[in-house]
C-alpha cells in the first residue's frame, strides 16, 4: 500500500496534514494552518521538493 497525506484539525481548529507510510507509521507532520488551503499548499509544496531533497546532515558522527 502506497503512503499518503492525512488532512486533519487539531485541538486549536487549525489545519495539519501527515504523511503516512503504506503501513500506517507516521513519517512526517506539517505545521498548522489556518487555512485548509494553506494545509494543501504545504503538502503540494513536499510532494515537489522532496523529490530532488538532499540530506544536509549536520550530525557530528
Amino acid at each position: 500500500m502506497a503512503g499518503k497525506f492525512e488532512l486533519y484539525k487539531d485541538k486549536s481548529d487549525q489545519y495539519r496534514f501527515r504523511l503516512k507510510a503504506g503501513n500506517g507509521e507516521t513519517i512526517a507532520v506539517g505545521e498548522a494552518y489556518a487555512s485548509k488551503n494553506g494545509a494543501l499548499n504545504g503538502i503540494d509544496s513536499i510532494r515537489r521538493n522532496a523529490v530532488d531533497a538532499v540530506v544536509d546532515d549536520q550530525t557530528d558522527d
